[in-house]
């Protein structure tokens, strides 16, 4: 029985593959999910090359994107309220932002698992899910980033 190099060698010589979508093109591998199992990775990206994703994978990075959008805004904030002067305005105003950045923060959160309990319902093995993340660890990694 042949081997698989042999299989790809003939079927690279018999011009099986002259035809793929970005043949001469570098690989971009640098868009993976961390959460994507990594015997699948290389499928993954070219169906994803090809214009087709599984939902449940398009579904967590907008999860990651929006997760990082508010971990950018809450750790913008955490900037100004540590720059501001002292005296330049008063301590009330600065704290009740910080508190109001921290309640959206919270809320955002809240959202996120949500939409990951939803989406942890549609993907084909648990070992794909994503575990429900908790407001106070997140808090702490926007805080320590800096």
């Amino acid at each position: 029985m042949p081997n698989i190099e042999e299989l790809l060698k003939q079927a690279m010589q018999a011009g099986k593959f002259d035809d793929l979508p970005g043949k001469g093109k570098p690989l971009k591998l640098d868009d993976t999910s961390p959460h994507t199992d990594p015997e699948w990775e290389l499928a993954y990206h070219l169906l994803r090359e090809a214009g087709y994703s599984l939902p449940w994978i398009e579904q967590f990075r907008e999860i990651d994107a929006d997760l990082n959008n508010a971990r950018v805004e809450l750790s913008q904030v955490f900037d100004w309220r540590q720059t501001v002067a002292p005296g330049a305005l008063p301590a009330s105003q600065v704290d009740a932002e910080w508190q109001r950045a921290l309640a959206a923060f919270k809320s955002k959160i809240t959202t996120l698992n949500k939409r990951i309990r939803d989406t942890n319902l549609q993907v084909p093995n648990p070992r794909f899910q994503r575990p429900i993340m908790t407001y106070e660890q997140e808090l702490q990694q926007v805080i320590t980033s800096h």
